[in-house]
Formats: structure tokens, sequence, C-alpha cells
């Protein structure tokens, strides 16, 4: 497919993985670590530098039309989270950290199996994947971490205000193991997860893009108010909703302040903040992230019932507090607990996508049938394909650069 777009063919590839984030749902941009995965499912980018500076881009999936820019003119509209501009926030995340101008172009065919708007990291994928394609062209060499917080810096150019993990997981992932990832600074530790138990993974089959709303975004601007009020006041009234008059108010600040300086250009319009429900969140699921990982270190007889009553307190505070699951999100947790999930809770931004559960080895056959049933089968849902909608996974290693084998 590549010669045919291009009429040569590419010199090399690389790849970069979805991850499911196990535990610790909307508090990586408040600094809290969080602990996820990668998976099998990735981003593959088939890559010929040229000698022009055009760069175009190209999609094996007919939904997402070609595209062609300059290499030296990279314009990212925030306001359509086209699959492009993902590739174009990675491209110019390297250009911009190395001060870089008069660039030569390339041709690129992407190609992913991470079922797109699913919670999975598809988009935060190919911004990393861009990233590694920009870097190996221009032959400069980067630290995993560089990369990972560069490429998080840069997905921002599309309007989310996202914390950092899914770039982290994606560059830093080893095979086998899951990865507790602290912020400031960034790094990984190994998490071994408990034999006997895998984890599955379901898609709800709503779909959410979280550049496409402001619902993200509103999350981390109320996060991020709660912590300059707390910040500023000890012993407030948390357990009523502050509307902006009174968070202005509090921190002593104009509507025209706060709008310019904490808030994102989609969440402006906000009126109401929820700052005591998102901040108990916040803090219960970070402690809930690092009792998982003292679990996981001591091992005890009853592991996989711990571990899986910590993912069920997990849904419970990102349904209730955080606000971030949806109907069929809630609905099919419940299924995966009636067929034998020790644990079950959404996994990603959330209002959609994916949950996670923890099964026991020898109920997954039982598992994966009964639910499909349940979920898939009852319903007229969307299912282009059962392998994309629901599996077992495990622990799958990180972003990488293939070299074309030259011939002779």
């Amino acid at each position: 497919m590549f010669n045919s777009k291009f009429g040569s063919i590419p010199k090399f590839y690389v790849r970069a993985p979805g991850r499911v984030n196990i535990i610790g749902e909307h508090i990586d941009y408040c600094g809290y670590s969080v602990l996820p995965m990668a998976v099998e499912q990735d981003m593959l980018i088939a890559v010929e530098p040229v000698k022009t500076q055009t760069l175009q881009l190209a999609n094996t999936n007919p939904l997402y039309p070609d595209f062609s820019t300059s290499a030296n003119n990279i314009q990212i509209d925030k306001t359509k989270p086209l699959w492009h501009n993902y590739f174009l926030c990675g491209f110019k995340g390297i250009q911009e950290h190395f001060g870089l101008s008069n660039l030569s172009g390339m041709n690129c065919l992407v190609d992913g199996n991470i079922p797109p708007s699913s919670g999975l990291s598809s988009s935060s994928a190919l911004v990393c994947c861009a990233g590694l394609v920009t870097l190996t062209v221009l032959g400069m060499n980067l630290s995993k971490v560089e990369l990972a917080e560069i490429c998080a810096k840069s997905e921002r150019y599309i309007g989310t205000e996202g914390g950092g993990m899914d770039q982290s997981i994606s560059f830093l992932a080893e095979e086998g193991t899951a990865k507790l990832i602290e912020f400031s600074p960034l790094r990984a530790t190994d998490v071994k997860l408990p034999s006997g138990a895998v984890f599955v993974i379901a898609n709800s089959c709503v779909e959410m893009n979280k550049a496409a709303t402001s619902h993200f975004n509103i999350r981390v601007m109320e996060c991020r108010l709660a912590a300059k009020l707390l910040a500023k006041y000890r012993g407030l009234q948390w357990d009523k909703v502050l509307r902006l008059e009174e968070v202005c108010r509090c921190l002593g600040i104009s509507l025209q302040e706060l709008r310019t300086q904490i808030l994102s250009p989609n969440t402006q319009d906000v009126l109401i903040f929820k700052l005591y429900q998102r901040a108990k969140h916040v803090y219960s699921e970070a402690t809930r992230v690092l009792r998982f990982k003292k679990i996981c270190e001591e091992a005890p007889d009853n592991t996989v019932q711990l571990l899986g009553e910590l993912m069920n307190q997990s849904h419970t505070s990102c349904r209730d507090l955080c606000e971030c699951s949806c109907p069929e999100l809630d609905q099919l947790v419940d299924i995966c607990r009636k067929f034998g999930a020790q644990g079950s809770r959404l996994t990603g931004a959330g209002w959609g996508g994916c949950t996670v559960s923890l099964v026991p080895a020898d109920k997954l056959t039982s598992f994966l049938a009964n639910v499909h049933e349940a979920y898939y089968q009852r319903s007229d849902r969307n299912v282009t394909s059962e392998k994309q909608s629901l599996f077992a996974t495990k622990p799958g290693g990180g972003a990488l650069v293939f070299l074309e084998a030259q011939t002779m």
C-alpha cells in the first residue's frame, strides 16, 4: 500500500503501543502516580524521508483521508481533532524541542489496531509514534523519558490538558510488567501483577474523543482550581459547589484573570465547578494506586480479591465523584462482576470507551462467553470486531524503531 500511495518503499517503521490504565484515573494531571500497562495493540508508521519540504500522511483506514502540508509551517486546529493533527503534535514537539527550521519532509503511512475513541490511548500512541518518527528522520537522540515528556507536552497542541500517563507508558513500557508512573521527575517502576488472574478489556462501544468535547478539560480545571483554593485557604466549607463568582472571590482575582490565567479555552464558559467532589476523587484514587502497588509487592494469599476491591472502589469514585462514567460503562462493569470479575472499572478518560476487569484465570473462558452474550449479543451494539471489543491482555513492550533491511 505504501508503494501505491507514494510510488516508493519505506526506509523504516516505528510502532508505539496503546495502554490500559489498571488504576489511577484522572489524577496524572494533578501530579499523582498512576499504574498502567502497555497493550499489544499499537500504532505503526512506515516512513520514507524525502528531499522536499512536504510532509505527506496517509492512513490504511479509508475513514481517515490523506493529508499533506509544509514541514516548516505546521498548523494544528484545536477545534477539529482530525487524525492527522495528532501526528502533527508529535512532529511539532520534536521540531520545537530542538529549535529547528528548514526541515525536509517525509512520506508516512499510518496503520493501527487500537480501537479509536475507546480509552486505550490511540491518539497518544499516534503522537508518540510521530515524535519517534521525526526524531529518527532527523538522526537525533533523546532518552525515553525525554521523548515521553516532549510528547505529553506537545499533545496539548490539540487542546487536551492531559497529564502525561499515556505518553510515559507508551515509551517506558516493558513486556511482562505493569508500571508505576511517577511525575516530577518522571520515572517508572516495575509492578509485578499477580499470577493466576488476567486483565480483560471490554469496549462499551460508546466512542469518546476527549479532544472533541470539554468534559475532560473541565475535570482538569476543577482540580486546578481546587488545588489553588486548598493552597490559599484551609478550613473552607468544601461540601458545597463553588460557583465561578465564589471561586474568584476566594482567590482574590477577577473573572477575566480566572479565564486567561487558569482556564483552558473550551472551559471558559463553565458556570459551576464541583471542586470538593473532584478533589475527593483525586486524593482517594491516588491512595488506591499506592495500595495496589503495595499489595502486588507483598502478594498475600487473597491478592486478587484485594486488588479487585480497589478497582471496584475506583469505579465508584469515577462514577460518583469524578462523574466520568456513563450508563453503558456502568452496565458493562456490573455484567463483568456478575460473571466472575473480582474487580471491574472504567479505564481511560471515561464517558465511554472501555472497562478493565481482573478475572481469575480459571474463569476466563466462561467469563468471555458470558460477557459477550450479555452485553454484545443482546443489543444492537456496533461491534466491528469481537477481538477488538472483548479480549484478555498482558503487559506489552514500549515504542520501537524497525529499520528496513538493506538489499545489495
